[in-house]
């Protein structure tokens, strides 16, 4: 069973926001709209799926292989963070759409993954999940993240999104975004 809801921003369209609302092509919103809840352990099945398909898409930007980061494929995992509390999913119209794996320690959250799914790329879901995990934890400030070197994709979304970065090494950069910045 699911979690309680989150968050259900219903100012307007949630999913624009800001000088994002002329550049996504968002279906209307439905009557549940998007939300961003707690996963349950029933929900693990279906976003490792979806964790995995997102994921292994990265070989068309530039992946050398299938593949993603530690447990991105399995349901046990996926549990495992259910269990902890650290697993989200993205639901539009009930419909599960995409996830996220998130760590707080004190004030700072540590935005382990978000994944969107394939067929659902471009429609704003990802910049969503990333505006409602600021909202959903109002005491945090300052949010941390990373992403491959070689994703352009990845890097330049959250970039836009106001994350900046910290440092580098040769797989991965670093970012991190402080609360009102």
């Amino acid at each position: 069973m699911s979690g309680p809801i989150i968050s259900n921003n219903r100012s307007g369209d949630p999913r624009r926001s800001g000088d994002e609302a002329g550049k996504q092509s968002l279906p209307a919103c439905p009557s549940m709209g998007l939300q961003l809840l707690k996963a349950g352990t029933s929900d693990a099945l279906t976003l490792s799926g979806i964790s995995k398909r997102a994921f292994d898409s990265d070989i068309l930007v530039g992946a050398a292989s299938p593949g993603g980061p530690p447990g991105y494929m399995s349901v046990s995992f996926h549990t495992k963070m259910a269990r902890q509390g650290h697993l989200y999913k993205l639901t539009d119209d009930g419909l599960i759409v995409g996830g996220a794996i998130l760590f707080q320690k004190n004030d700072v959250l540590n935005i382990g993954r978000i994944f969107v799914a394939p067929e659902h790329f471009r429609k704003g879901y990802g910049i969503y999940i990333m505006r409602e995990v600021e909202n959903i934890f109002p005491e945090v400030k300052e949010f941390t993240l990373d992403t491959p070197v070689w994703n352009m994709r990845t890097n330049a979304f959250y970039s836009k999104l106001g994350y900046k970065e910290t440092g580098r090494d040769k797989e991965f950069v670093f970012y991190s975004k402080y609360r009102g910045m």
